[in-house]
């Protein structure tokens, strides 16, 4: 059995989990604009660049509680 972590979900068609396995990590990403998007990481710092990449603070402006919450999700992986 594979570890889940969900980082967030606003609906069914928006959200983003993280399966842990074994030492890989696979994080699926949903939403109602792209589909579903797979990204296979080998390392937990990987991961997090990658997330740091992805969310970044000016995409957050005004909601940089989301933001905080969305990385603090990533680091309990």
């Amino acid at each position: 059995m594979f570890k889940k972590h969900q980082i967030y979900k606003t609906d069914k068609y928006n959200m983003l989990t993280v399966e842990v396995q074994g030492k890989t990590l696979v994080l699926r990403e949903i939403s109602d604009q792209w589909g579903e998007d797979c990204h296979t990481f080998v390392s937990r710092q990987e991961m997090l660049h990658w997330a740091r990449n992805r969310f970044r603070p000016e995409d957050f402006a005004g909601r940089e509680d989301e933001l905080d919450n969305i990385m603090s999700a990533f680091k309990e992986v």
